[in-house]
């Protein structure tokens, strides 16, 4: 009990100052729709139509916004030397890993909260029953993006080129999730009923847990070094 109300008072403090800045917010959030943008002007009109392109540009996006969010996720500890504050608080390694993978999923959510609109505009993809279930694709592969992430932008906030190594080591554990996910989205435009893509979001599943798993067990080790 002790563990859970420290990391979300870790989360909290985290979510509160996002809110006052909105500076990981606002960034990935323009960030994403410029590479819609791109995508869109860049296709071939006459090749490519924008329904077929959807589903990819939509994981491609998600992707590369995710990480653009996730280097700040041990920036402001690393700013003003809050970071060996916290860790000398008297919570354990494992509260402070859950608390800061709580407030990056809430990040990442509002960026996909944002996002999905924005791809839906620009892609012409329509309201349709499908995207309810692209959205919980979605969210299954933000738990599993954040997971791995928040170790990740631990080990490298004491780096010189954290904002530089941090995608290079984050973005291989990434190629899992989106593949399911993408794989699941294709399906379901292609007008499949759900229970053909439950193996995926299945996976996905799997994915998140094995990770969040994996990565409170790491997590001190990484923090000690």
């Amino acid at each position: 009990m002790k563990t859970f109300r420290a990391a979300l008072a870790i989360a909290a403090k985290d979510l509160r100052i996002e809110w006052r800045t909105r500076t990981a917010l606002l960034t990935s959030t323009v960030f994403a729709a410029l590479v819609f943008l791109i995508f869109v002007f860049s296709r071939d009109t006459g090749g490519v139509s924008l329904a077929t392109l959807a589903p990819s540009v939509l994981w491609v996006t998600l992707a590369l916004a995710v990480v653009v969010a996730l280097n700040r996720a041990f920036l402001l500890e690393r700013e003003n030397s809050a970071l060996d504050g916290i860790l000398l608080a008297p919570v354990s390694r494992s509260a402070v890993f859950w608390g800061k993978w709580l407030a990056n999923l809430g990040f990442v959510l509002m960026i996909e909260g944002i996002a999905f609109p924005l791809w839906i505009l620009f892609f012409g993809v329509g309201l349709r029953p499908a995207l309810i279930t692209v959205l919980l694709l979605a969210i299954l592969a933000a738990v599993g993006f954040t997971a791995v992430g928040t170790v990740f932008s631990a080990m490298t906030v004491r780096t010189r080129f954290a904002e530089l190594l941090l995608p290079v080591l984050l973005l291989p554990f990434m190629i899992p999730p989106l593949f399911f996910a993408s794989q699941g989205t294709v399906r379901l435009f292609e007008g499949r009923p759900v229970t053909e893509i439950l193996s995926w979001l299945k996976l996905l599943a799997l994915y998140d847990v094995s990770f969040l798993a994996v990565a409170t067990l790491l997590f001190p080790k990484v923090m000690d070094e």
